[in-house]
């Protein structure tokens, strides 16, 4: 009898379970759902133009007719190649630089912080040009860009993370006669962690919004040469698909992100209230 009791126990707790993780997904998919059916709906209906918005399950079957062609996925791979390219050489300067003026060099970041502001300040829209003319229409103008823009969150953030690290935490280690570089390892890095993530999300993010931009001029390849020539064409439906496309790659890499700075940072605790 106390067995099947048991049992009994075990089979509700796990229907409660199935039945709050729903509410839970549901909760969080309410907002988007009832977005994705007025868009449906409103096309439809004459709310707005169907000829400039198209409805979610038109541009659900480009984004399915692209992919079989393999369309989509050659601008796609084309684009994502661009911003690893341009992200990784942003993460491999900007980095290193970030530990080394926060942590050791702080006098000479005191000296040319004003002059980083102002360069990560520019509009790098404006500068693109500037970066044509310099290296020409083709690739490394495009990579460039993309590191351009990346790079500047990425350094702030990690010179902030450095230089907020608790004084107290530095001392104790000094006490305990760790050497500069153990001190990196085992205090600064981990503490400046969550800061400098911040900054790789951040860089991220900008490096998605610059790509489609440098591919809308003198590209031949590309999520963002696919959406112009679209709209250049009026084919509005693979228009949706190319920006659709470019909106799922950022959550996807947000969430990549978060995902590794939560194994990263695994000692840093929620505040529970």
């Amino acid at each position: 009898m106390e067995s099947n009791a048991s049992s009994e126990t075990t089979h509700r707790s796990s229907a409660f379970d199935i039945v709050d993780l729903f509410k839970s997904y549901f909760q969080r998919s309410i907002a988007i759902i009832i977005f994705l059916l007025i868009w449906e709906i409103a096309p439809r209906i004459g709310l707005v133009n169907i000829l400039f918005i198209s409805p979610p399950s038109v541009i659900f079957s480009s984004m399915v007719d692209l992919t079989l062609s393999g369309e989509l996925i050659t601008h796609t791979l084309s684009s994502l190649s661009r911003v690893f390219i341009g992200f990784g050489l942003a993460l491999l300067v900007a980095l290193p630089l970030g530990f080394l003026l926060g942590g050791w060099f702080k006098e000479f970041e005191t000296s040319v912080n004003p002059l980083l502001q102002v360069l990560g300040q520019a509009n790098p829209f404006t500068l693109f040009p500037v970066f044509m003319a310099l290296l020409g229409i083709g690739e490394i103008s495009k990579i460039a860009i993309i590191y351009w823009v990346c790079q500047w969150p990425i350094l702030f953030n990690t010179v902030t993370g450095i230089k907020n690290v608790d004084p107290v935490l530095i001392k104790m280690a000094r006490t305990a006669g760790l050497s500069k570089l153990e001190m990196f390892w085992k205090v600064l890095l981990p503490a400046s962690l969550p800061t400098v993530f911040t900054g790789i999300r951040m860089g991220a993010g900008f490096a998605f919004f610059m790509l489609i931009g440098s591919e809308m001029i003198g590209a031949h390849s590309g999520l963002g040469f696919m959406i112009i020539k679209a709209q250049g064409t009026f084919q509005i439906p693979k228009m949706y698909a190319g920006i659709v496309t470019v909106a799922l790659l950022g959550i996807v890499i947000n969430y990549v992100m978060l995902e590794l700075e939560k194994r990263s940072v695994k000692w840093k605790e929620s505040i529970v209230i």
